[in-house]
């Protein structure tokens, strides 16, 4: 398919053409929104027990990417203090740590996305990816899933294996290296939700501290806090001599990278989940040399615990809303070409403490 977006056009997303595009490749059986919210399971396996506790009896067990009716949301006084979610669910109560909140929100194709890309982010619990050469055709990609709430920059529309709009995936890691999902499982961002917020404040003034004992994040504007959340930060775990370390870097930083999509995994900048890929890591903001960022998670819920390689997870909520406050100001307006999925510059002050 040609391309024939114009910058009138990516400026006005509204007036392009949309074709509506049934529901498709995700996955086998559900056809609609959820009348209840959705959880999928992020890890290998995780237990069903009789009660939200976590010495309560084991009734059975969930498996990676199985998707779970959430029928209520509690927080007992038996914790786990750190994180005290839990979900009922068909057959017993599940811990919220591994449980990733998803949604199903299908969306109508562009007519055309600009070649320097169009950030979107996957809007359904789960999508596989193909690949596409003149050769073998398309065949599945075997590598990962594509993950909701995960960002991917969009680089073309085509006619998929189903005669259906796809879109066209760039991975930011290698511009050779491209990947095709159904266009009704992204969506594309607006300016307005991901352009950068109180620009009108110095950047001198703004400012994060992250408390390692506390699992704890809050932003500044001078002396007064104006956004708290939990994070998981880095596991105290042994490495090779030579290897990073999985701690998270104690001292004063400051932002030297911001990307809204980053290709993570396969033992460099990863959890302790085993995850052999990680694409599309949201909202990733580096800070300290080694390749240490705050980012979006969309492999496990367990904010207020360690669970990383030396990062610090965050929500994609939270993430996004760092990433738009952070300096320095990254404006999805004026990328025009691959090197503005990466903005480079000394930003935001991070304070990383031990206690």
């Amino acid at each position: 398919m040609k391309n024939t977006f114009n910058r009138r056009d990516f400026l006005k997303l509204g007036g392009l053409s949309l074709t509506a595009l049934a529901f498709r490749n995700f996955p086998p059986g559900r056809h609609e929104a959820p009348s209840v919210p959705l959880g999928r399971v992020a890890y290998d396996s995780i237990s069903v027990f009789d009660a939200p506790r976590v010495d309560a009896r084991t009734v059975g067990y969930r498996f990676r990417d199985t998707l779970l009716n959430l029928y209520e949301r509690l927080e007992p006084e038996t914790g786990p203090l750190y994180n005290p979610v839990w979900y009922r669910v068909w057959g017993g109560y599940v811990h919220s740590a591994y449980i990733q909140p998803v949604s199903v929100r299908m969306n109508a194709a562009l007519g055309s996305v600009p070649s320097y890309g169009l950030l979107a982010e996957v809007s359904v619990p789960f999508s596989q990816p193909y690949n596409y050469t003149t050769q073998e055709g398309w065949t599945v990609n075997q590598d990962f899933f594509l993950y909701y709430n995960s960002n991917h920059w969009l680089t073309d529309v085509v006619e998929g294996p189903d005669s259906q709009p796809w879109y066209q995936i760039t991975d930011e890691l290698w511009s050779g290296f491209k990947y095709y999902l159904p266009a009704a499982h992204l969506r594309p961002y607006d300016f307005d939700e991901i352009s950068p917020l109180a620009e009108d404040i110095p950047a001198a003034e703004k400012w994060i501290e992250i408390s390692l004992l506390r699992q704890h994040l809050t932003a500044y504007q001078g002396d007064e806090p104006v956004f708290e959340t939990k994070v998981s930060t880095g596991v105290n775990q042994s490495v090779p001599q030579g290897s990073l370390s999985t701690r998270t870097p104690i001292g004063t930083h400051y932002l030297y990278s911001k990307m809204p999509s980053k290709h993570m995994g396969q033992t460099r900048l990863t959890d302790t989940l085993g995850d052999p890929s990680l694409p599309g890591v949201p909202w990733t903001m580096f800070f300290a040399t080694g390749g240490y960022a705050l980012h979006g998670a969309y492999w496990h819920s367990n904010y207020g615990a360690p669970m990383s390689r030396g990062c610090v997870n965050l929500s994609s909520e939270d993430s996004l809303w760092l990433f738009r406050w952070t300096t320095p100001a990254w404006h999805p307006e004026e990328v025009v070409d691959v090197s503005g999925w990466e903005l480079r510059d000394q930003g935001t002050r991070v304070e990383v403490r031990a206690e």
